[in-house]
């Protein structure tokens, strides 16, 4: 399901940024929702686009805003 996928992106994001982000919360939610933010900062919005996120959808803008 969704929570496997939550999950491993979540592993694939600190092996990425462990050193560059402070903390990560990941907070279960119903409907579909699955959202991604950098402190202000909207990175992905699955509500917004329909899809699912695959890794460097949330990796690509992370990067570019964490440089």
């Amino acid at each position: 399901g969704y929570t496997d996928r939550a999950v491993s992106m979540v592993a694939q994001l600190l092996a990425e940024f462990e050193h560059k982000i402070d903390s990560m919360t990941v907070i279960p939610s119903r409907g579909g929702v699955f959202e991604v933010t950098a402190g202000d900062n909207l990175v992905y919005s699955k509500k917004a686009t329909g899809v699912h996120a695959e890794y460097d959808d949330v990796a690509v803008p992370l990067r570019e805003l964490l440089g």
